[in-house]
């Protein structure tokens, strides 16, 4: 388990995750509030967190998509659409 997997969900920040450790989150954040005994506050602290995440998340993915580049059989290269 890495350092940043230990940190509990208020110590993470969205900005310092990666793509795998942010989906990783929103999969825990998702079974804590499906099965843990939080309070309304603590469900709704946890709500907030993982949607920051979730946009960052979604935000570094595209960036991802725009830099990938497909290698036609001639060589060439062009954007990922």
């Amino acid at each position: 388990m890495s350092p940043r997997q230990k940190k509990t969900n208020s110590e993470i920040s969205e900005n310092e995750l990666s793509i795998e450790e942010s989906l990783n989150f929103l999969e825990e954040a998702v079974r804590s509030l499906e099965e843990s005994p939080l309070s309304l506050e603590e469900a709704f602290a946890l709500y907030e967190k993982a949607m920051k995440v979730a946009v960052k998340t979604h935000d570094k993915i595209d960036e991802v998509e725009k830099k990938v580049m497909v290698i036609k059989e001639n060589g060439a290269r062009e954007e990922f659409q």
